[in-house]
């Protein structure tokens, strides 16, 4: 093979390679974005029962305020994952847990 063939074929390869790294970025995409819309509109203080309502009220709001910042980086994996933690914790303020 020539070196301009190998060069292309090369060439080829990497931009293949880059490209299937982002499309693998999206598959939590949507779900993140449920997620959080979800805990966001769930996510109310006056609901909140006595302090340990609140202690939870507090970790659901940090965790969807990492959440959003996840979604930012594209790390939508963890984003989900704290979204989904978020309503636990949202659900188990309204407990008084």
């Amino acid at each position: 093979m020539s070196s301009s063939k190998v060069i292309l074929v090369s060439s080829l390869l990497v931009v293949a390679a880059t490209l299937s790294a982002c499309a693998g970025k999206t598959q939590y995409r949507s779900a993140c974005d449920q997620e959080l819309d979800a805990a966001w509109s769930e996510l109310s203080i006056a609901k909140a029962e006595g302090f340990s309502g609140t202690v939870s009220y507090t970790k659901a709001l940090g965790l969807i305020t990492s959440a959003r910042t996840m979604q930012t980086v594209e790390n939508f994996d963890n984003c989900y994952n704290q979204a989904k933690d978020a309503r636990f914790y949202i659900r188990e303020s309204r407990k008084g847990q």
